[in-house]
């Protein structure tokens, strides 16, 4: 069995556990477990789901293309895109590394999430909106790019979920650590969550542990 861990990473955080000056903070901050690494990236300035794992073709089988393991993102826009709009993000956007692939992509309520620090930037005379997108493409910062494209730019960017590991009770800085077959995923095309993961009975924030059950969601 592997190890799998999820973290959700707060706003301001590198996906990495190496330090490059002391004022940005980094996964070894939040993550004090010997032997894993990331698969896959999240961007300093978004938040939300990161998995990390301790079996190298496992984190390749995560973030390699090939293996389409969907994710999905929240999204809040400057504006209110119209079905123009949408459309045109679910059916192919253009690029300067080409058309992004067809994705699902819907208008939300505000999610109830955690405020976020330092806030978004508001002006009064332009409202924002909410988006969720499902992609399985990987390029940089291609939500954003997406949402820019279109008119819409992008405020705020939450990875809630890849394949079928969510942010569920995650607090901002927890992780919660499972164990999974690998073989499972690696084969698997159709984005199932293996049937025989096993959950452990704790989360952690900073690698302190959180009773079981305790609902971390903010409002």
């Amino acid at each position: 069995m592997s190890q799998l861990l999820l973290f959700n990473k707060p706003y301001g955080v590198l996906s990495q556990f190496s330090r490059s000056d002391a004022a940005t903070p980094v996964l070894a901050d939040y993550i004090e477990l010997p032997g894993i690494y990331p698969a896959g990236r999240l961007d300093k300035d978004s938040e939300g789901l990161l998995l990390l794992t301790d079996d190298g073709k496992l984190q390749h089988c995560i973030s390699h293309p090939r293996h389409k393991l969907v994710k999905t993102y929240w999204a809040q826009v400057e504006g209110i895109p119209d079905p123009v709009a949408l459309d045109k993000l679910t059916t192919g956007v253009e690029l300067k590394d080409g058309i992004t692939a067809p994705a699902e992509v819907k208008r939300i309520p505000e999610p109830a999430i955690w405020p976020r620090t330092p806030s978004i930037r508001y002006r009064a005379a332009i409202p924002t909106s909410w988006l969720e997108l499902k992609i399985a493409e990987g390029r940089n910062r291609q939500v954003r790019r997406m949402t820019a494209a279109v008119g819409f730019p992008t405020l705020r960017l939450i990875r809630y979920a890849v394949g079928n590991w969510t942010l569920e009770d995650l607090a901002p800085g927890q992780w919660r650590l499972i164990e999974i077959d690998r073989n499972e995923i690696c084969h698997d095309t159709h984005n199932r969550q293996s049937p025989t993961a096993r959950h452990r009975s704790r989360h952690h924030r900073k690698g302190r542990p959180v009773p079981h059950g305790r609902r971390n969601r903010q409002r």
